[in-house]
């Protein structure tokens, strides 16, 4: 293989981990480490004391002596090492226990604080199994063999000086075939890393499939694409089992590879062992003593290489799980951020601190362009979708894909615009117009690749996260509905709100009959990603978090859609409540629903086109008089 075949390769397998970023994993737990090293060494030196002594009972034997109390010493010696090997298995299982818990956690602090940009650019199942899959692994690594290695080495190199004494020439003729089996253990163990890092990676896709095709279940079933998605499932669950034989293949070359070395040892020292003792150079005592050393010799040799498939398991997914670890948060990234505004200068004239006389939030020449990462996972998710709809003889309607962007990469090209305070600004336009990504922008799920957003008169980019988006409601398009009751719901931006106060705001927006048919309240279950609700209902559930949170500025991208008219006027009148002293920022397709907007900013392929009110824009802007029309408002 070329160099640079070799290296595309090492590419394509990932980061690799090292046994050096396994040991911190390990060393959180030292103390217990600590004692199971200390009883590794007195359970090695209990066993090897044991054939020492049957050689002793041997010769006794011969010469008619009487034994004494060596066989009782050996009794004991038999019970201490069993009891030892029972109390460090335990803590052995407990510590590995505990590493996976560890590593789970800091897995889990990681992927949450995430930038959103790792999410759309990532698999959720990818993500979800290298906290369950990939960090099972660990534990395997620890309780066969890493962590009482002291304890083995100690076994191992005291059984190579036992039989040096005994018979040294003897003793060359196993480490022959003890140093062939490892020559062939060391070259199979890359192939296990690289193969188990391939299959974690094969079931990170299976449980993004599973995923996917379960919380669409619905709408396959209705597809009649059952069968389709179930073959494209299988095929992932197929290809993680490919992966899984070729492991067990190596595997199974590793495993007998200490047997072999036993068998082929114990035959030579039978044989040799024989003839010499015949020769008289060795007694029979000796040898029976030699042997019990070569099988405590061999049996640590059969620990470290079930330790060596192990930990290579262990490492080919903990480069997945260290992958992971490496990535920035959103707040490690901020501080980096913030230098680069600062020496750029995008503070703008009001300086740090916030202008009581600026706009709430005022886009200056923005622009944007999503992360290659991101573009190319939005691409291979719509070719997937497109493929499994045309297979089901469904069209894939424009309007249903994310904006992506144009030959430039851009989405967002120089907008510019001011949202008052207090006031109710509207975006509008065709579907891809960048409506929703200018929301995610003011909540810095991204940051513009140009120009700055400044929220009262401060770029947003210079706040903390946290402290921006306490000061934001944003009611996302589709917004989800975690599993829980609708008080876990509501309460997930206002987990002070008392259940009057979420009783009245679910009132607010005419979810009222959804707490009375329960006997539980609020304490309702919604079910598994809110199924136990109508979409219009989830919808005005995602309002009514919002609007119990009460912040400052409300972002409202298409609240209304799900909702009939009945709802849709009930809600309205709810917003309008609370927006008595907030600022709005709505985005909707139903121009009856932003008519009266103070302000309307008119977006056209990431391009502010039009700004003004209702009848300043069917006056001055075509594409919204065209709206207007088709929605027989002019």
């Amino acid at each position: 293989m070329s160099m640079s075949a070799l290296r595309r390769a090492r590419k394509q397998e990932g980061p690799r981990a090292s046994l050096k970023q396994l040991l911190p994993y390990i060393f959180e737990h030292k103390k217990v480490i600590a004692v199971v090293i200390v009883l590794s060494i007195f359970g090695a030196l209990a066993s090897l004391a044991q054939p020492l002594l049957v050689g002793q009972v041997i010769t006794r034997v011969e010469h008619g002596t009487p034994l004494g109390s060596l066989v009782w010493i050996l009794v004991a010696l038999v019970i201490v090492a069993s009891l030892i090997s029972g109390y460090q298995h335990y803590l052995l299982q407990r510590t590995g226990t505990a590493v996976v818990y560890s590593s789970r956690r800091h897995l889990i602090a990681r992927i949450l604080h995430l930038p959103i940009s790792e999410f759309d650019a990532r698999r959720t199942g990818d993500l979800v199994s290298r906290v369950g899959t990939d960090t099972t692994l660990l534990y395997a690594a620890l309780t066969q063999g890493l962590a009482d290695a002291v304890g083995n080495g100690l076994l191992f190199i005291g059984a190579i000086i036992a039989m040096a004494i005994i018979d040294w020439a003897l003793l060359l003729l196993i480490l022959v075939v003890i140093g062939v089996s490892i020559v062939v253990v060391g070259a199979l163990s890359g192939r296990i890393r690289r193969a188990t890092r391939e299959q974690q990676e094969k079931v990170g896709e299976l449980s993004s499939g599973m995923s996917r095709a379960v919380g669409s279940i619905r709408t396959i079933r209705a597809s009649g694409a059952s069968g389709r998605e179930e073959a494209a499932v299988t095929a992932l669950a197929s290809d993680t089992y490919d992966v899984g034989v070729r492991i067990a293949r190596v595997s199974a070359a590793v495993v007998p590879v200490a047997g072999i070395a036993l068998q082929v040892s114990l035959l030579v020292v039978l044989g040799v062992g024989g003839f010499r003792v015949a020769s008289g150079v060795i007694t029979i005592a000796q040898l029976v003593t030699f042997v019990m050393f070569l099988f405590m010799l061999v049996q640590p040799l059969g620990t470290f290489f079930g330790a060596i498939t192990s930990v290579n398991q262990a490492l080919g997914a903990l480069g997945r799980i260290q992958e992971v670890l490496d990535l920035p948060t959103e707040s490690q990234e901020d501080a980096a951020i913030a230098a680069r505004v600062r020496e750029a200068d995008l503070r703008q004239a009001q300086g740090t601190g916030s202008d009581a006389d600026a706009p709430a939030i005022s886009f200056r020449d923005v622009r944007f362009r999503y992360p290659e990462a991101v573009v190319a996972a939005r691409a291979k998710a719509e070719n997937e979708a497109a493929t499994l709809l045309e297979s089901a003889h469904v069209t894939v309607a424009s309007d249903s894909l994310p904006p992506m962007p144009d030959e430039s990469g851009e989405v967002l090209h120089g907008v510019t615009f001011d949202v008052p305070r207090g006031a109710r600004v509207a975006l509008v336009g065709p579907s891809g117009a960048g409506k929703s990504t200018t929301l995610a922008l003011i909540e810095r799920f991204y940051d513009p690749s140009g120009g700055a957003i400044l929220l009262g008169g401060q770029d947003v980019r210079l706040l903390d996260r946290e402290h921006l988006r306490a000061q934001l409601g944003y009611v996302e398009q589709d917004a989800p509905t975690l599993a829980g009751s609708i008080g876990d719901n509501l309460r997930l931006a206002a987990p002070e709100a008392s259940d009057a106060e979420c009783e009245r705001v679910l009132r607010a927006v005419n979810l009222g009959d959804v707490i009375e048919r329960s006997p539980l309240g609020i304490d309702a279950p919604v079910g598994e990603a809110g199924v136990m609700l109508s979409g219009g209902e989830r919808q005005r559930l995602a309002i009514a978090r919002a609007l119990l949170a009460a912040p400052p500025i409300l972002l409202l991208d298409e609240s209304t859609s799900s909702l009939d008219g009945l709802n849709e006027q009930r809600m309205r009148e709810a917003i309008d409540a609370v927006a008595t002293g907030r600022t709005l920022i709505v985005i909707a397709h139903r121009l009856s629903t932003v008519v009266d907007s103070d302000h309307i900013v008119v977006l056209d392929r990431g391009r502010v086109v039009g700004q003004g009110t209702h009848s300043e824009l069917v006056a001055s802007t075509p594409l919204y008089r065209d709206l207007a029309k088709h929605q027989l408002l002019v």
